[in-house]
């Protein structure tokens, strides 16, 4: 069943660039893995408190980007740079919609 996997992330005391930088670099890397989309949000009231999401078709397919040699390096590397644990959770996709742009040569 398709679903979304969030991914908290907490920054430790002046590291929310740094690991801000390293998330955005390690979350396209999802699209290796089968995923059918990603993003990265930092919140505006608390500038440490990142969220990671990725949209996979399969459990397994996240399954093998967050156990795959990229992640495992990046929580590696970057094991001081956030809170411990990381607790993610995989959303069953429910229903989803979207407004569609408005091509500009179509407007009468």
């Amino acid at each position: 069943m398709a679903g979304s996997v969030h991914i908290p992330w907490y920054a430790t005391g002046f590291r929310g660039d740094k690991l801000e930088a390293a998330v955005t670099e390690v979350a396209p890397l999802a699209l290796r893995y089968g995923a059918t989309s990603y993003s990265v949000y930092r919140s505006r009231d608390d500038r440490y408190k990142l969220l990671q999401i990725a949209e996979f078709e399969a459990k397994a397919d996240w399954e093998r980007y967050w156990n795959g040699p990229e992640m495992v390096r990046f929580r590696t590397i970057c094991s001081g740079w956030y809170q411990v644990p990381i607790v993610y959770a995989w959303q069953d996709l429910v229903v989803r919609g979207a407004v569609a742009p408005v091509a500009e040569d179509s407007v009468a």
